[in-house]
Order: structure tokens, then sequence, then C-alpha cells
């Protein structure tokens, strides 16, 4: 039987559904709360840092996201730890959770498509997380301007953003995790468990887990000086299969101008360069294009996966 219409049809009116959903939840309101305060935390422990150690920096302002105070974490540490664990929480119930209130044959008895809710659902996630990223954007400006009284430059704001966009491509695919998780199994908690169980090894034990790795796959052979190299490059590939693995990556360049490389810089990367001289934001953003590429297709791949499992599901009344 062939369909009728655009297979996006509702998909706006799903998502400003879920987003409004999300917003309104308790637990929605306890995550950010829990965010913004441990955001405040990491923003005024960098000012003080900055107003003792880089007061004279050149790119002072996105020392902001970058630097820390013991015991917290910068800013964009911060993130890349917690982001994920928002985003899991706004994505593991997304469809099981309609199925055991006993209302997905209801919301497709509605004039839409299975493509709309689950589109919808998605991005009415990652709708809540692009605001909230925002919000806490605009805090560190405002932060900044306030006590280091310094405003952002043109190439400060254009890196920011850019900075934005890849940040909620990392958010985007632990949404889409989650979500093809509670695609799959049918219990909230299990799908919630098993997304965080995938977090905690690629976000805490997949760096001891990449150089163990690589040691099996290319061992250091000591009469071939190649071989730390390949070493080297079979471990940096190993990582980069973790989501904050890639993030970090993408942080590090755009957020620090003077960054050349994301691994270990080689002689011709030098070549014709100025020591201490600060990228063209676009070169620095052709460094990372890769990691955000990967970050992109990990999270279409994610959500492929759960549009497949849920267009072939049955939904009884």
């Amino acid at each position: 039987m062939q369909r009728e219409g655009s297979p996006f049809r509702g998909v706006g009116t799903v998502a400003l559904k879920e987003a409004a959903d999300h917003m309104t939840s308790a637990r929605m309101h306890l995550i950010m709360l829990l965010v913004l305060l441990t955001a405040i935390g990491a923003v005024y422990g960098a000012i003080d840092r900055i107003r003792d150690t880089t007061a004279q920096d050149a790119y002072l302002f996105l020392k902001l996201f970058t630097v820390a105070r013991e015991p917290l974490p910068s800013f964009a540490a911060f993130l890349g730890f917690l982001l994920p664990l928002v985003a899991i929480a706004l994505g593991f119930d997304a469809i099981n959770g309609e199925f055991n209130r006993r209302t997905m044959s209801r919301l497709l008895a509605q004039p839409i498509y299975r493509d709309a809710v689950l589109f919808g659902k998605f991005l009415g996630g990652l709708l809540v997380i692009a605001i909230a990223l925002l919000t806490l954007w605009l805090m560190m400006v405002g932060l900044g301007m306030l006590f280091l009284g310094l405003p952002p430059s043109g190439a400060d704001i254009v890196r920011g953003v850019f900075w934005l966009a890849a940040t909620l491509a990392y958010a985007g695919v632990w949404l889409a995790l989650a979500i093809a998780f509670s695609t799959v199994i049918r219990s909230p908690a299990t799908s919630a468990l098993a997304a965080l169980s995938v977090w905690l090894v690629l976000t805490v034990f997949w760096g001891m887990i990449a150089p163990l790795v690589a040691g099996i796959v290319a061992p250091i052979d000591p009469f071939d000086p190649m071989s730390v190299l390949n070493r080297f490059e079979w471990q940096q590939a190993i990582a980069r299969i973790s989501p904050q693995t890639l993030y970090g990556e993408v942080t590090g360049l755009l957020l620090d101008p003077a960054a050349r490389s994301v691994g270990p810089l080689f002689m011709h990367q030098m070549q014709g360069a100025v020591i201490g001289a600060p990228l063209p934001t676009m070169q620095s953003l052709l460094i990372v294009w890769p990691q955000i590429s990967g970050l992109i297709a990990a999270m279409l791949v994610l959500f492929t996966l759960a549009y497949v499992v849920f267009q072939r599901q049955e939904v009884r009344a």
C-alpha cells in the first residue's frame, strides 16, 4: 500500500509536544538544576584561575571554557562528562514509555506516520538540549564580561558557535543511543541501565582499554623504530571509538587557537608556522572536521537502528 502525503507531516507537532513535556517535567528540572550549579562552580573557578595566572593571555575569553581550578573540572570537561547523562535521561523511555502507558496506539491513531513520531521525539529532546546549551553559553559570556570586563571578540563568538554545534552533535549521539535502547528494550529501567553502561564504558574505562587493545594488535618491536608510531596510531584510532574522545579533540582545537593538531605535532605541520600564532577559525575547523563528521555519523547510525526496529514493531491497542 502506497503512503500518501509527506512522511514528516506532524514532526513539528510531536517535537514541540515532546520538548514541552521535557521542559515541564520534575526530572528535567532536577537534572538542569544540577547542571546549572556545577556549571556556575566551574565558571567561578575558571575566573579565579584566569585572574591569577592568565591575565595577559591573548585568548583570554576562550580560557573560560577550558581553564579549571581544582577540584572542579573545566566547563568543557564538565559538559563532556555530564551532557551524556542529560541526553540519556531525555531518551531512555521515549518509545517504551509510550508502550508501557498504552498510549502508543492512540498516538499512531492520529493522522501521522511512525516516521513523524520517532523524528519528533528525537528532535524534541535535541531542542531541549540546544536550549540548555545556549543558556549555559550565554551565562558564560555574561559572567565573563561581568567579572573579567572583557567582551568576546568576533573570532571568539565564531569559535564558540562552532563549538556549540559540535557539542550538540555530541549530545545527539547519546540521545540517539538512549532512544535506540528505548526502542529495542521494552522496560524503561533496563534501557536506562543499558545506556548508562555504554556511557560508563566509553567515558570512564575506554581510556584504559584502548592502550591494552593497541598493545595486542600492534606490539612494539625493539628492532623496528616505526613500531612505536604504528602502536600510537592504533591506540589513537581505538580511542576515537569513544564519542568523548572525539568531543575532547574538537574542544581542544576550537577553544585553543594556538593548537595545531589533535595529536603530537610533526615537522611538516610546523613548516612556515609562527610560534604562538593562532590558527584561523576555518583552519581549526578543517582539522577537527573528521571528528565532527564521526559524531554526526554515529548519531545517524544509532538513529537509523532505532528507526528500523520501530518500523518493524507491532503496536496493539
